[in-house]
């Protein structure tokens, strides 16, 4: 399972794009998008999704 980001919620700080480490996120049209292609929930790089521990909002990167 992917992870996503509510749109509604993101601040486009953009500190996620730059903390995943699948590459899974990028800036398309006005919001921040994870491809669910990409993303890896950080298994084998990480105990907890770095999205969701560097997002400065709570709840705004969640399981898809």
């Amino acid at each position: 399972m992917a992870f996503k980001i509510i749109t509604s919620q993101c601040t486009q700080c953009g500190a996620c794009e730059f903390e995943c480490p699948s590459n899974a996120i990028e800036f398309k049209g006005d919001n921040y998008v994870i491809d669910p292609e990409k993303c890896t929930e950080c298994k084998d790089h990480f105990d907890t999704q770095q999205c969701v521990s560097i997002c400065p909002v709570a709840q705004t990167c969640v399981p898809a």
